[in-house]
């Protein structure tokens, strides 16, 4: 079967852009490798009418409601190679399926890159957190741990103490110079230098020199990329963030390769659930729009690729 459009990647922003494609009666293939970014966390916060919800909730409850519409497909597999052009695109799964559409619309979201400290994988999404919106408000302006990865460390210690009393553990992974210092101080923000030798309990983070700190919670600000090597396989042009690498995309959420769109984490900072979805929501009318109106498909302007 040739779709109009197939949506990779179904989490928040490809149901949010499905649901606008669906309902301008267009056919959908949806391809999910069931891997949402937030799928370690228990709560979702900062989402309108959801906040507090398990986010598992969330998306289970949203995919019911697509699975509604007659002209949606979705298959739960791994989308592995992306060919041809506009208005003849072939997506191959893994297991060596192939599937065919008029345009492509990316929404595979991003990886998070954590510090190799001991204790912290397993508590990420629990006690350990990126995004001080998403997770700050029920440590209770408790201790905040930020456990320093990169220079987006000193902001994120700066933003946090809003939620709290803040410990920047720098562990060797950031330089705090005299400008950074004082102005992380003048915040109330304490600075430890020794190394961390792990974490333990629910926020305990244990130094190298023996001292034990306990803490409501901790973040970390994570570097991230996309969460796999499509977009950069078929020649999508990516950029440098201050977070990490993500897809370049224009007002209407093309990429550079004329029929390809993205959405989401993907292609935009910051990150949020709800972000997710107002731009997946953008995104299924754009590509809508492109359908309707195919003369208006050139792509963003390319330049040089950072990654």
């Amino acid at each position: 079967m040739n779709h109009d459009v197939i949506v990779i990647g179904g989490s928040y922003a490809g149901m949010a852009a499905t649901l606008q494609l669906l309902r301008a009666h267009k056919t959908v293939l949806v391809i999910d490798a069931g891997q949402r970014r937030n799928r370690f966390a228990s709560h979702s916060h900062g989402f309108i009418g959801q906040d507090g919800v398990n986010p598992g909730e969330i998306a289970a409850k949203a995919r019911s409601q697509l699975q509604a519409y007659p002209t949606l497909s979705w298959i739960e597999a791994q989308a592995s190679a992306i060919s041809g052009q506009l208005d003849s695109f072939t997506v191959t799964t893994a297991s060596g399926e192939s599937h065919y559409a008029r345009r492509i619309l990316l929404a595979i979201g991003v990886a998070d890159q954590l510090p190799e400290v001991k204790g912290l994988a397993e508590r990420w999404g629990q006690s350990v957190f990126a995004c001080p919106y998403c997770h700050g408000y029920e440590l209770h302006r408790g201790r905040v741990g930020i456990i320093g990865s990169n220079p987006m460390s000193i902001h994120q210690a700066e933003l946090l103490t809003e939620w709290g009393q803040v410990t920047l553990f720098v562990n060797g992974a950031l330089a705090v110079d005299d400008q950074a210092r004082g102005k992380l101080e003048a915040r109330g923000v304490e600075i430890e230098e020794p190394l961390i030798d792990r974490i333990e309990g629910n926020a305990d983070v244990v130094l190298i020199d023996g001292r034990t700190q306990r803490f409501a919670g901790l973040f970390t600000a994570t570097r991230t990329s996309p969460a796999s090597t499509l977009a950069d396989s078929m020649g999508c042009v990516l950029e440098e963030t201050p977070i990490g690498i993500q897809v370049r995309t224009g007002a209407e959420n093309k990429t550079s390769v004329p029929g390809v769109f993205a959405c989401g984490d993907l292609a935009r900072v910051p990150h949020s659930v709800s972000l997710a979805v107002g731009s997946g929501a953008m995104a299924g009318a754009q590509v809508h729009r492109s359908l309707v109106w195919p003369d208006t498909m050139l792509p963003v302007q390319a330049s040089i690729k950072s990654a």
